[in-house]
């Protein structure tokens, strides 16, 4: 299977107001490198064997969506019954910066919390009122005790909100919270410990919905394997091919997790996703055009 998706997380109008430009060898535009340089690169690597007379071993299905960006769950399903009917999966997300592929990338998770108090008078009664905002302050400290750097699980919580006067003692409160992990195993143990989250006040009340939403690509023997083979095709294409890790999620990720051997960031060169800046370095799409052609006629 050769993966992509055509969305991109720029919304309508951007390329009126930001248009494709090319300075020296870069070319500069909204989802130029995340991720309409992967397409180029799969199409034309198809042209190329095509135009050689040379037929990949095994029949290849193109998977590319629109919707990756956003949420992966109206088509998650399809795309895996596609994937299991492969032996291999490239996706052609952009390289690391500098040309890397991708062997790692972190899972994720994401969760509410909505804290429900007692409402008083913040001058007159407060000891009749449960601070909602005040269990969300103990929460937060047992969130942010979860992280594990050494592990590479991280737990957030990036926004907050509360109360609805100074004078008030807050009934409501509410926290959103990203989880990222390398493992399976680590970001299931993590989703048990918020949803087993309890109350430190007297009165207050937790309500916590979320799930992990994006298994990690995992560096496993089989992606590993897989990266050995691309990288020898790099080494007679002339070239060294790195590997990377990184904690943004893809579609590479709901592959790799059905056990399919899947190889990550095989698009072109450049920098920038999701930012003003973003760029794609325009040698690379031959490089890695010769690269994708290579690698499928070894697989």
């Amino acid at each position: 299977m050769i993966l992509g998706h055509m969305d991109t997380v720029w919304p309508l109008g951007t390329l009126a107001r930001r248009p494709v430009r090319i300075e020296g060898d870069k070319l500069f535009g909204p989802g130029s490198y995340d991720m309409k340089a992967g397409l180029v690169v799969a199409i034309h690597a198809l042209e190329v064997l095509q135009a050689l007379d040379r037929n990949p071993k095994h029949p290849i299905i193109f998977f590319f969506s629109s919707l990756e960006e956003t949420n992966c769950e109206p088509y998650k399903s399809v795309l895996e019954a596609n994937a299991q009917a492969c032996d291999y999966v490239l996706d052609l997300e952009p390289a690391w910066p500098g040309g890397a592929v991708k062997t790692e990338r972190k899972g994720s998770a994401n969760y509410v919390l909505n804290i429900r108090g007692r409402a008083a008078h913040a001058g007159a009664d407060p000891r009749k009122g449960t601070s909602a905002i005040t269990e969300l302050a103990h929460q937060i400290q047992t969130l942010n005790s979860f992280t594990d750097y050494e592990k590479g699980t991280t737990v957030n919580v990036g926004v907050i909100n509360g109360g609805i006067r100074p004078n008030v003692i807050p009934d409501n409160a509410r926290a959103e919270i990203d989880v990222r992990f390398c493992r399976l195993v680590d970001g299931q143990a993590i989703d048990s410990k918020i949803k087993a989250l309890e109350p430190y006040l007297s009165g207050a009340e937790l309500e916590i919905t979320g799930k992990i939403g994006m298994p990690p690509l995992e560096r496993t023997e089989k992606v590993v394997a897989l990266y050995q083979k691309a990288k020898g095709v790099a080494t007679q294409l002339g070239f060294e091919l790195g590997e990377a890790s990184t904690g943004g999620v893809s579609e590479a990720c709901i592959t790799s997790a059905l056990g399919i051997p899947t190889l990550d960031g095989l698009g072109a060169d450049g920098d920038g996703a999701h930012a003003e800046y973003e760029h794609v370095v325009l040698p690379s799409l031959a490089t890695r055009t010769a690269l994708l052609a290579g690698l499928l006629l070894e697989l």
